[in-house]
């Protein structure tokens, strides 16, 4: 995609151009401005080593009363009578700067999307990011197919009453969720929500929001599946699928392991039927005995949300009932019992990388071998999250350096963005 021209550019064919949103929506270069990305509260001048072209997949959003900025000639920032755009990347994308803004002295808090720094270079939009897996399965064209509709009438003629399978349905074709697609393809991870609680409230919570933030992009499931319902899916889908993956803990329910009791007899019963394909369950782990429960009874995989491994930073995103030492208790039981344990490590450039961060986690990899990382971009307004959050006591390291430094740590520790399918290979 090519940004508009207002004027002729003034600036050189390599410089990095500031963008923005006119009143009309259209995308426009900030003549004589360079981009700007932010780490945290401080904008930085962008270079092509933090660029990539912007991905064919990702969405372009404005940030309503949100000052685009960049830097002038003499060096100093300067807002630009425009809206601020962000770039929202596709999954196998980690952003390294939000983008640079002034917010407005009464600005409303921001959807819960993962704002990153989108800019003109050579011509082209590119953003600030890096590439950190690559999964086809996981292509947005594969998604979304016009059979869509038939497929999901088809699997509720095959499993009638199920009520799993009219919440997914719903998914599927108002909010589009890969995971709930997949039920309905017959292939790949297929997600099983089960819980309609929670035992922490989530500061960038998808599925119920407190009145401080903004409006949850979908609704939590209002009902408590039945061992029955639960297993009656997942031998469906591990009978029929290739690479075959079920996976409680969705974005449209609770905490799963609080259903414990359902889910464990639930996956007795699959396996009694089935031996085939890969259990898996997405979990703040903050349970340690719903989660001995579901491990005893024949989980393979296990995803772990977390922010950070600093109590302080951990207790104020997650605000829950639990502490982090039981998260930690439910990581070392899963490990010691032969589950593929990894963490979906909610990535905020200027947060996450923060030095005092950064030993943390690697403390928490001593101590516990996880098998991989999964970087997820945090989805949530910027200045709320910082004004949450404890005040940094170091410098940000800058995103590639965290990646690197836990790489270079940590050799055997996989860094990517999506589930693996691991079953057969612990």
């Amino acid at each position: 995609m090519k940004p508009s021209k207002k004027h002729h550019p003034q600036l050189r064919r390599n410089e990095i151009t500031a963008v923005y949103a006119d009143r009309s929506g259209n995308i426009r270069e900030a003549d004589g401005l360079l981009a700007l990305g932010r780490i945290g509260m401080q904008h930085i001048r962008l270079t092509p080593d933090d660029l990539i072209p912007l991905p064919e997949s990702a969405d372009l959003m404005f940030m309503p009363d949100h000052a685009a900025v960049g830097e002038n000639v003499l060096g100093q920032e300067q807002s630009v009578e425009g809206t601020a755009v962000a770039a929202i990347l596709p999954q196998g994308y980690t952003r390294t700067h939000l983008p640079a803004f002034h917010r407005g002295h009464d600005a409303a808090a921001l959807p819960l999307y993962g704002y990153t720094a989108v800019v003109s270079y050579r011509g082209q939009l590119h953003a600030a990011a890096v590439y950190t897996d690559e999964n086809e399965k996981w292509d947005p064209g594969n998604y979304n197919g016009k059979e869509l509709k038939k497929l999901v009438r088809r699997t509720m003629k095959d499993l009638p009453h199920n009520r799993i399978v009219e919440q997914v349905g719903n998914c599927s074709l108002q909010y589009h969720c890969l995971t709930a697609q997949n039920l309905f393809y017959r292939r790949w991870e297929c997600g099983v929500p089960t819980s309609p609680v929670c035992n922490a409230n989530c500061l960038g919570c998808i599925s119920l929001q407190s009145s401080e933030c903004c409006p949850s992009p979908q609704e939590r499931i209002t009902f408590a599946p039945t061992a029955e319902e639960i297993a009656e899916v997942g031998i469906y889908h591990l009978s029929l699928a290739p690479d075959g993956i079920i996976s409680f803990g969705q974005g449209c329910e609770g905490e799963p392991s609080l259903a414990a009791d359902r889910i464990a007899a639930g996956i007795q019963k699959i396996r009694a039927v089935t031996p085939r394909g890969q259990i898996n369950m997405n979990s703040n782990a903050g349970f340690p005995a719903g989660m001995r429960k579901i491990v005893d009874a024949g989980l393979d995989s296990l995803r772990v949300s977390m922010i950070s491994a600093r109590e302080e930073s951990y207790d104020a995103y997650y605000r829950a009932s639990y502490k982090l030492d039981d998260v930690k208790t439910s990581i070392r039981y899963a490990l010691d019992h032969g589950v593929y344990v990894s963490l979906n490590l909610l990535h905020f450039p200027g947060f996450t990388d923060r030095a005092e961060e950064l030993e943390a986690w690697q403390d928490f990899f001593r101590a516990l071998p996880v098998h991989m990382i999964q970087m997820r971009n945090l989805n949530i307004d910027p200045t709320l999250f910082l004004q949450t959050m404890p005040t940094a006591a170091g410098d940000p390291v800058g995103t590639r350096v965290f990646i690197d430094t836990l790489h270079t740590e940590f050799p055997q520790l996989v860094i990517g963005s999506f589930s693996h399918y691991v079953t057969g290979s612990l």
